[in-house]
């Protein structure tokens, strides 16, 4: 076979009668052919993929090129930005001695340009417009997700779930669930539950003890209303180009279960929403949920399941999901049967698990007599992939070695000051900056056994800020940080229903009553809510030491320590 039939036989195979996401030239024995166009018709982008390769081959570069023109052809698109990197979609690019080579091989028309972005950040972690969810909507099985917890400890969630719905409760964040859990275990409670199959103190105090161990993450941030909409992740701009939804996490990387399962909700909330739509011309959307392996990593089948079978329904309802990871098998293969369009950058089998997945990578690709594929996946160069999607007609095409195109956009971060100076002025932040209070389980649950709620102590109005050059962060960004044994303490529980055991009585902020004797109702005190991130006094009423040991504090140390470094770099 000569290079112009490879090259001929290749366009023929990836050529599309409507429009195409372009991927870049087809590659046959060192020798990069430009005519060969490796391109996804954008009919079959509903039809999901993926995106895998070791870190630094080119990943993140080939999902902002095709989160870029999928904006262009007037596809909104969603996606998680771990590391800050796809902040540079919002500006043109300024191409470089690499760019301009790679342009001038491939025989590309090349035209800088930014997209339309719309940058979101959970609860305010981030320069972002807030993204919150409410307990209730977000549900007890991707909680349990987060919580980490056993099929037990899952069911009697459902089940204080199932209660909250029955009595009008709504839980809106995790105060309403503690409070609830507190009351259901309570001598009151107890007596509802009996009709529906209890609850164990044991499993609320397993329970009680992950929620602080959740709320130590910062994670009342993220629980909360007003809730984002659809909508609002499906806006087009102006000139008819999809905004692409950004949501910035590199201030919560280090809380990865809960950010993967925060992603799994929209997907889910996504499927809820959205009519059926049947084969469209075009997404209505493309998700794209990169770091996928840690949402399933230790989940159980029940979970994985459900992921599955939200991303095969979601199809028919418009809106394509492409996950990102390293290696293909760190995706459960009832998720990866559902991939057709698959973008493999290089792997490297440095280890015996390594080798393992690069053999199973091998045989999940159509036969090709091109290339050797176990040896072409470990020679890929930095941005090259080995590629097949789908055709037309829904067969895939053949597999090609691919040099990726660059995209139009910037490589590389934005300033973070710029990314939240684009977010303020955006039209949803009015909307979501302020957080909601409205009357939820814990006040009715006061109000029911004739508790005076203690009022919620008021955000700070101006966060301090040390350095004149950094902008302050959005009011309420900074999160309530309650002590590991708070809710501990609070819970009202027996000792024994606690491991670790809880903390002394006396540093105890708020307890339950005094027993009564046998019959008697105990009065079950719900746990002080805090809201937009002033730190609760603690007993010791050291406030310098509270504020240290608080977001605040700690932020104003950071920027203090960096501002002197900086003086000790002007003077030096």
């Amino acid at each position: 076979m000569t290079a112009e039939d490879f090259a001929a036989r290749i366009a023929a195979a990836y050529a599309s009668e409507g429009a195409s996401i372009d991927i870049g030239r087809a590659v046959l024995d060192g020798t990069t052919h430009p005519d060969a166009v490796v391109q996804v018709p954008l009919a079959m982008c509903n039809r999901h993929g993926l995106i895998a390769g070791a870190t630094g081959t080119g990943k993140t570069v080939t999902l902002q090129l095709l989160a870029e023109q999928l904006s262009s052809a007037g596809v909104p698109v969603f996606t998680a930005d771990i590391k800050g990197d796809l902040s540079g979609l919002v500006k043109a690019a300024t191409p470089g001695e690499r760019i301009t080579r790679r342009v001038e091989e491939l025989e590309l028309q090349y035209t800088p340009a930014g997209s339309p972005v719309q940058f979101w950040a959970l609860g305010g972690e981030g320069p972002g417009v807030p993204v919150r969810a409410s307990v209730s909507s977000f549900g007890p099985q991707l909680l349990a997700k987060v919580l980490g917890a056993n099929e037990t400890q899952t069911s009697s969630l459902s089940l204080v779930f199932y209660y909250a719905d029955q009595q009008g409760l709504p839980l809106l964040d995790l105060v309403d669930l503690v409070d609830l859990l507190k009351f259901l275990v309570s001598d009151e409670g107890k007596a509802e539950l009996k009709g529906i199959g209890g609850l164990s103190s044991q499993t609320a105090g397993v329970l009680l003890r992950k929620l602080v161990e959740l709320l130590q993450q910062d994670a009342e941030l993220f629980f909360g209303e007003p809730e984002v909409t659809v909508a609002d992740l499906m806006r087009v701009d102006a000139d008819g180009r999809g905004v692409v939804s950004c949501l910035e996490l590199a201030d919560v990387q280090d809380r990865p279960k809960l950010f993967s399962t925060f992603l799994m909700w929209l997907l889910a909330e996504l499927f809820e929403h959205l009519p059926e739509a049947g084969d469209l011309d075009q997404p209505k959307l493309v998700f794209f949920f990169d770091e996928a392996h840690l949402l399933f990593d230790g989940a159980s089948k029940e979970f994985v399941d459900q992921v599955a079978q939200t991303v095969r329904l979601i199809r028919s309802k418009g809106v394509g999901v492409f996950f990102v990871t390293q290696l293909p098998d760190d995706v459960p293969d009832e998720v990866l049967a559902q991939l057709g369009n698959r973008v493999q950058h290089g792997l490297r089998a440095y280890t015996p698990r390594d080798a393992k997945a690069l053999k199973a990578a091998v045989s999940t690709y159509p036969k090709t007599d091109d290339y050797d594929l176990e040896e072409a996946l470990t020679q890929l160069g930095i941005g090259e992939a080995i590629v097949t999607t789908l055709a037309d007609n829904g067969a895939p095409t053949p597999v090609a070695w691919t040099k990726v195109r660059p995209p139009q956009s910037q490589i590389g971060a934005v300033d973070p000051a710029e990314v939240l100076a684009l977010a303020q002025a955006s039209e949803p932040w009015a909307t979501y900056v302020t957080e909601v209070d409205r009357e939820s389980a814990r006040e009715l649950l006061a109000a029911r056994m004739g508790v005076t709620l203690p009022p919620p102590t008021p955000a700070p109005t101006e966060p301090p800020v040390v350095r004149p050059d950094l902008p302050p962060p959005p009011a309420g960004a900074y999160p309530p940080e309650p002590s590991p044994g708070d809710l501990v303490r609070d819970s009202g529980l027996d000792a024994e229903a606690f491991d670790p055991a809880p903390a002394p009585e006396s540093h105890s902020r708020a307890k339950a009553g005094p027993k009564g004797p046998p019959g008697r109702a105990t009065r079950v005190e719900p746990a002080p809510r805090r809201k937009g991130g002033t730190k609760a006094k603690k007993d010791d009423d050291n406030a310098v030491t509270d504020f240290l040991k608080s977001r605040e504090g700690r932020a104003t140390v950071n920027n203090v320590v960096r501002g002197v470094f900086d003086l000790l770099k002007k003077k030096g």
